[in-house]
């Protein structure tokens, strides 16, 4: 049991950590750049499991919130509730409804459901970042704050969504049997 605890630790504690790295990958495009920290949270949801991931981007965000600079503008409280925050709060909701429909079959992956399961996700942090910019700044309307946070990111995120399903089609029963040794892969609870 205390290995399986140290396992899950680890491999949250990675992909907060490749959350972070992601952010720091980027390409400055404002008032949004574009970065891979949204690969790294769509490959946490189908790989790790609907909890694992949201316990990961949690941890993300509240590294930021507590100041430390892991956000594109920084950190600390002024950072996550900027007009580009919306965007972070939602990969919390995302990730765990992406593992829910990407584990949806607990036997191996399936490539289409992981597919689903991100374009669900991306939809979430679009919708939500997007209501959230608007709120911060209303001079903008829907299509120019649309044309400022959505539309330049639709071909890089299909191509990570893409990249996600190819990576978890290959590494998900191997993290999931980590996670749960004592569990085949087909009967992975997605609970924990």
């Amino acid at each position: 049991m205390k290995k399986i605890n140290i396992t899950r630790i680890t491999l949250i504690s990675l992909f907060t950590a490749l959350i972070i790295a992601g952010t720091f990958i980027r390409i400055p495009l404002p008032p949004v750049p574009i970065t891979l920290q949204t690969f790294f949270v769509y490959l946490a949801s189908i790989t790790l499991g609907p909890w694992n991931a949201m316990i990961s981007v949690g941890l993300y965000l509240f590294l930021g919130l507590v100041g430390l600079p892991v956000f594109t503008s920084g950190g600390g409280p002024a950072a996550l509730l900027g007009p580009t925050g919306g965007f972070l709060i939602a990969m919390l909701i995302s990730a765990p409804v992406s593992g829910l429909i990407g584990f949806a079959s607990k036997k191996k992956p399936i490539w289409w459901l992981n597919a689903a399961a991100l374009l669900a996700g991306t939809l979430i942090i679009y919708l939500l970042g997007t209501l959230w910019f608007m709120y911060k700044l209303p001079k903008y309307t829907l299509v120019e704050t649309l044309g400022m946070t959505c539309f330049p990111f639709l071909i890089g995120d299909s191509v990570k969504i893409i990249l996600s399903v190819l990576l978890a089609q290959r590494f998900r029963p191997q993290i999931q049997e980590r996670l749960y040794p004592e569990a085949e892969t087909e009967q992975t609870p997605v609970s924990k």
